[in-house]
């Protein structure tokens, strides 16, 4: 779901901030933030741009359906409660 290199960069960048007396970590640390960025990442329940875009479309039609039926609805009841003569 998420692009390795992203992570592989932000690990990177990370590990590139650190100060230049740290700078001998730098291979654990941007391995450990790599490990903690997915770790974190693979817990939150997220979607791909494509599957949001698909189930909008799909809620979209949905809602044109309800405001259909609903009109449908009014309409018939409204006849329904008109005087017969």
């Amino acid at each position: 779901m998420f692009d390795p290199r992203k992570l592989d960069d932000i690990a990177r960048q990370l590990a590139n901030s650190l100060p230049e007396g740290l700078r001998h970590l730098r291979d654990d640390a941007e391995k450990n933030f790599r490990e903690v960025l997915q770790g974190a990442l693979s817990r939150l329940d997220l979607v791909t741009r494509e599957e949001f875009d698909a189930q909008s479309e799909v809620l979209a039609r949905a809602r044109a359906q309800l405001e259909t039926l609903s009109e449908r609805l009014e309409r018939l009841e409204k006849e329904q409660s008109a005087p017969r003569e």
